[in-house]
């Protein structure tokens, strides 16, 4: 009987390890993943200003075509 007790116990403290080691692992990984939804963020963010970015510089280079085209045919 008394060795039953000691077998619980022992089992347990180990038990109460996993758990401790389970919370580390999962705090860890709740760190990392908050860093990872920021740079996600940010890539986002980024994207878009260079999509933007892209847009303009394509409505710019078709003004310069139509430009260059209607010079052409006044000449």
């Amino acid at each position: 009987m008394i060795a039953d007790m000691f077998d619980l116990d022992a089992e347990l403290r180990r038990l109460e390890s996993k758990i401790e080691s389970l919370t580390v692992v999962c705090e860890r990984l709740r760190g990392e993943n908050q860093v990872l939804k920021s740079t996600l963020d940010e890539w986002m963010r980024e994207r878009a200003q260079l999509s933007d970015k892209t847009e303009m510089a394509k409505s710019r280079v078709e003004a310069m075509i139509s430009r260059l085209k209607s010079m052409g045919h006044e000449s």
